[in-house]
């Protein structure tokens, strides 16, 4: 029989990395949004505000903000979890 070695810590850490990577994106967007920014429908309405209200658009930057913060946290969890899982595993194909 062959065997074949599979990496597992090295899945969890790139799993890790990756939603670290979006959350350090999407979290300081929601944060922007959250605190000073507003859509792009402002640029094309008539006037400010026609289009999405300011209260929609708040909900929609929480939501981001939390969704990143959120991929943030599963990162670091996986990062710390990867620890405990073996560096390597052997099974038989």
């Amino acid at each position: 029989m062959a065997t074949e070695r599979i990496k597992v810590r090295g899945l969890a850490r790139i799993a890790s990395i990756l939603f670290g990577l979006w959350g350090a994106v999407v979290a300081p967007k929601g944060l922007y949004d959250l605190l000073g920014g507003e859509p792009e429908a402002n640029l094309y309405a008539p006037r400010p505000w026609a289009f999405v209200t300011q209260e929609q658009w708040r909900r929609y930057a929480g939501f981001e903000l939390a969704y990143g913060l959120a991929c943030l946290a599963l990162a670091w969890l996986l990062w710390r979890y990867s620890r405990f899982l073996p560096k390597t595993l052997d099974r038989e194909v």
